[in-house]
């Protein structure tokens, strides 16, 4: 199967206002008192700090950025990730919830909105600060700072050149991509090595008894990676059979573990860090 049909590009772009800005005053006044350049120093005020409603955007768009991350692999430097076709359907259902919540989380700010700049301002007030209410947005404008948006574009082939140039230009342009395109496909199948990797030296980590030191096991020890091993079925886009192996083994060395063995028995912990051992030892 050719990587072109076994994946496509994706990119995430999420704004969300941040309820700060660039005291101008403040600034000068600061770099002026300190002899620094004009823009040596620079000193925000935060126009709705600790608001619930603008709290939960922020935290929700930083979840949704981490999803994004997990569930696909680096391409360009910035902008379009690799997303393998056999995870399309599950991340898409899954952003589709994260972009109905975001629009829910955004509409309910912008209602109670009004109400909040009243509210900042009885407080700036009562502390005999001045209030300026340029700093904040009307409605419609700060509709616009909101927005989250999902592109999808299909995984370019190297012969997809249409240009009107010589054949031979034609042909080091096709050379140059196939170069830079092989490139970005091995960076992106080493991030999948990578997170299996750390992943497996975290466990190994974590399972070294050490006398005196009393650790406390979480979840979150087999979840995480029982969640990975999943997610590299779909991540293999070159189905990388060295990668496939690792992914199982790692998947058999947890099977039949449970947390409260991790926890109970220092048994149980060597002979499981002993199978994660084997396997770095065997693929790194």
């Amino acid at each position: 199967m050719s990587i072109s049909t076994a994946a496509v590009l994706v990119e995430l772009n999420i704004s969300v206002w941040t309820a700060n800005k660039l005291d101008r005053a403040e600034t000068n006044e600061v770099n002026q008192k300190n002899a620094a350049a004009a823009n040596a120093a620079k000193v925000h005020k935060y126009l709705m700090a600790g608001t619930t409603q603008q709290s939960a955007i922020a935290k929700h768009a930083a979840q949704t950025r981490a999803f994004h991350l997990a569930n696909t692999l680096a391409w360009a430097d910035k902008g379009p990730r690799l997303l393998p076709t056999k995870n399309m359907v599950n991340y898409k259902q899954q952003m589709n919830d994260f972009m109905d919540t975001y629009n829910d989380l955004t509409e309910e700010f912008l209602r109670d909105y009004p109400v909040l700049v009243q509210q900042v301002q009885n407080q700036v007030t009562g502390l005999g600060m001045m209030f300026n209410p340029n700093d904040y947005p009307d409605v419609p404008t700060l509709r616009r700072k909101f927005g989250m948006r999902l592109v999808f574009s299909p995984l370019p082939s190297s012969g997809d050149f249409r240009l009107d140039i010589p054949q031979e230009d034609l042909n080091d342009m096709r050379q140059s991509y196939e170069e830079n395109f092989d490139s970005r496909l091995k960076d992106a199948m080493q991030e999948s090595w990578d997170r299996l990797f750390n992943m497996m030296k975290g466990i190994s980590t974590k399972l070294t008894d050490v006398e005196g030191e009393d650790k406390r096991y979480h979840d979150s020890l087999l979840t995480n990676p029982r969640e990975l091993c999943d997610l590299l079925k779909a991540l293999n886009v070159t189905n990388d059979p060295k990668l496939e192996d690792a992914r199982a083994e790692l998947e058999y060395a947890l099977s039949g573990v449970d947390i409260e063995g991790i926890r109970d028995s220092a048994e149980q912990r060597a002979d499981v860090k002993a199978r994660v051992d084997n396997i770095l030892r065997d693929f790194w």
